[in-house]
């Protein structure tokens, strides 16, 4: 199933203590401000509901599985409060994903740029194709990924985190993100990685519910001050899209 609608679609499903969630846009799954709204609420909302313990987290379609922050918001922004509201999107999701009391699974079919790898970054564990390539491609329009680069981190380290982002143009292939970390699993086919998924997360959603709780407090220790930490780096990102190499970049782009 895929989507026609302009500020995309969010679709949630509850079977057997798994949630899953399903994003699309017909701009290979990318994020307007809306949706990414919409995500972070659902993820709250999920959080708190017993008949959840665990979330899966996928896109539409079987080819890129998020092509970042949309490009014609991007294109739209016009002053510092639309530039830090722009790139707080990612932020909240982010925190959401971050601070919700389930664990998060993510199913990762296709390619991942920007704040799509940032986003795989905010699961607490990934499953993906062969066909998972990823890229930080900011550097390329004059901003740099200070919303997400926490979350990336987290995952690869910061060498890790210097030759995805200082490298903006390479694609690094999902074995490669799996040998950083980033995957935990990688398939050849996706209808293994769905047998796989399946397996393994009505495995985990059979586990003590507090215990899952528990537990991912302490994946994410000493993670607390994000909620402050991703809102200043939007910040940060929103002052550089205002400036005239951004807005030069941007515009050879849209020709």
């Amino acid at each position: 199933m895929t989507t026609s609608r302009e500020n995309g679609s969010l679709y949630t499903q509850i079977n057997q203590k798994i949630a899953t969630v399903e994003f699309g846009h017909p701009a290979s799954n990318s994020f307007v401000i809306e949706l990414l709204d919409r995500l972070a609420d659902e993820f709250n909302k999920l959080s708190e509901n017993s008949e959840v313990n665990i979330i899966i987290l996928k896109s539409e379609g079987n080819k890129a599985f998020c092509a970042g922050a949309s490009f014609d918001e991007l294109v739209a922004v016009s002053t510092l409060e639309e530039g830090r509201v722009f790139f707080n999107g990612f932020a909240k999701v982010i925190n959401a994903m971050r601070t919700c009391k389930k664990v998060i699974i993510g199913r990762v079919q296709g390619k991942a740029v920007g704040g799509g790898v940032g986003l795989i970054s905010a699961c607490d564990y990934v499953f993906a194709s062969e066909s998972a390539s990823i890229r930080l491609s900011e550097l390329t329009i004059g901003i740099a990924p200070f919303v997400i680069a926490p979350a990336v981190a987290r995952k690869i380290g910061t060498s890790g985190l210097a030759e995805l982002s200082l490298n903006p143009t390479e694609w690094k292939s999902a074995y490669w993100a799996k040998e950083k970390g980033f995957f935990a699993k990688v398939f050849d086919s996706i209808s293994d990685l769905d047998k796989d998924l399946d397996y393994f997360s009505t495995n985990l959603a059979s586990y003590n519910p507090d215990g899952l709780s528990e537990w991912k407090k302490v994946l994410w220790e000493n993670t607390d001050h994000w909620e402050t930490l991703l809102t200043e780096r939007a910040a940060i990102t929103g002052k550089l899209a205002l400036s005239e190499f951004t807005k030069n970049a941007l515009s050879k782009f849209k020709k």
